[in-house]
């Protein structure tokens, strides 16, 4: 039984790919800059506090990206923030392959139209190495997040990290993904 291929991997292999070849005139086929994976990441501040709070995070983000993300601990101590060295401050979990592109379709499509007051994404946040970063100020806007069982609204990073050499290449990329920057 053939395995379904996820319907923006099918976008890249079909349109995508010659698109950007024509705009950039690529010579060489692996020169074509493709999705490499994403990265979700969630700070847990008040989880010094509250160990349990770590917990609800792991389970919002593992029906967000639909894979366990890892727990990470702070790596030293910080006296201020009442913070030692190895507790969990946060999770994130690195989506690739399948799941990557299931998670793009999902952000693109679902979640960011529902956004409030949204215009767009920002067309400046790029690194200067092809690779993409957002914040999400609540994860609400997730479909997979059951609204009555949310107990804190937490907000998100989302990099994307791309095979382009420049800004320009990873840009035309995600617009071919239907990436709705602002104009």
């Amino acid at each position: 039984m053939a395995k379904a291929v996820a319907r923006l991997r099918k976008h890249y292999d079909e349109t995508v790919r010659s698109s950007l070849v024509e705009k950039f005139g690529y010579k060489n086929p692996m020169q074509v800059p493709k999705l490499d994976k994403i990265v979700i990441n969630v700070g847990v501040g008040e989880a010094v506090a509250d160990k349990k709070k770590v917990d609800k995070v792991v389970e919002e983000i593992t029906a967000i990206a639909g894979q366990k993300p890892v727990v990470t601990k702070a790596r030293k101590s910080i006296a201020t923030f009442k913070l030692r060295d190895g507790m969990p401050i946060g999770v994130k979990v690195t989506l690739r392959a399948d799941r990557m592109y299931e998670f793009l379709d999902r952000l693109v499509t679902i979640a960011l139209p529902r956004v409030r007051d949204f215009q767009g994404v920002s067309p400046k946040s790029f690194d200067g190495r092809g690779n993409y970063a957002m914040g999400i100020k609540e994860q609400l806007i997730f479909p997979e997040i059951n609204y009555d069982k949310v107990d804190t609204i937490r907000g998100m990073d989302i990099i994307i990290c791309t095979t382009a050499k420049t800004d320009d290449e990873a840009r035309e990329l995600l617009r071919c993904f239907d990436m709705p920057f602002k104009q």
